[in-house]
């Protein structure tokens, strides 16, 4: 249960992020609610997830699953284009977040 909280608290982060691109700075109200709501509700599963699984694991996927779901998202939603150089950092974000994970007793 700890990690589908964790997972849905990423899901929450990563749409609240996703419509931070569309609010054209707080100035359309439903992707500005979609940010507010997003991340109000992505806190509230991660503190819940906290109390199961280690501070340092659970923040370390949490924001490195978002990093690399917002990149992807950014290049088939936005348009937008990554170089080698943001490859390679999402790539070793990935690789980082399995490092935290394979201590052992969590």
């Amino acid at each position: 249960m700890p990690y589908l909280l964790l997972s849905l608290a990423i899901v929450s982060e990563v749409c609240a992020t996703s419509c931070l691109k569309l609010t054209e700075g707080f100035s359309r109200l439903w992707p500005s609610l979609g940010v507010g709501v997003g991340y109000v509700l992505s806190f509230v599963l991660l503190g819940q997830a906290l109390k199961h699984i280690p501070v340092s694991v659970a923040y370390a996927v949490w924001s490195g699953a978002g990093t690399a779901a917002v990149a992807g998202i950014g290049v088939l939603a936005f348009g937008e284009s990554l170089g080698r150089a943001q490859w390679l950092g999402l790539a070793l974000i990935i690789g980082g977040v399995v490092a935290l994970n394979l201590r052992g007793g969590h």
